[in-house]
């Protein structure tokens, strides 16, 4: 089964769009919270995270664009909705241009380790990747949504 890299488009924006109403839900006042268990990011924090994965696996694996990923800053990641929102609106844009010189099918031209596993890997493998990662964090978003509304 062959699925040409632009659908995935409405899967990633549903994703990172779901993920912006939850912080516009939120709130400046609570975006930025953690909920009281162990071991939990904002959701601020989350979506910052989703940014700099998205950027990394589209933009630098998939396009060769040199990252400067700090990935553990991430989770230390703060701000407003505002800026949250901007930094989406700017990804999604990028998105849709690196989209144009991916080939679904085509061989990475290096091993890249996804989930434990180095090995090659085609384009639509990271695609695939990338979008799992969205959708995975995008229920996170929405448990710690939920978790901070009712503390």
């Amino acid at each position: 089964m062959t699925i040409a890299p632009r659908a995935f488009l409405p899967f990633i924006d549903e994703a990172l769009d779901g993920m912006v109403g939850i912080a516009e839900v939120l709130g400046d006042a609570r975006v930025n919270l953690r909920p009281d268990l162990p071991d939990t990011n904002s959701p601020y924090a989350i979506l910052t995270h989703c940014i700099g994965m998205t950027t990394y696996w589209l933009g630098s694996v998939l396009c060769g664009r040199t990252s400067t990923r700090d990935r553990d800053s991430e989770f230390r990641a703060r701000g407003t909705v505002a800026e949250i929102r901007q930094a989406v609106k700017t990804l999604q844009a990028q998105i849709r241009e690196d989209l144009n010189h991916v080939q679904g099918n085509q061989p990475l031209g290096n091993p890249v380790d996804l989930h434990g596993n180095t090995q090659y890997h085609t384009q639509g493998d990271v695609l695939l990747h990338c979008y799992t990662e969205l959708a995975q964090h995008h229920g996170q978003m929405e448990l710690t949504r939920d978790i901070l509304l009712a503390q």
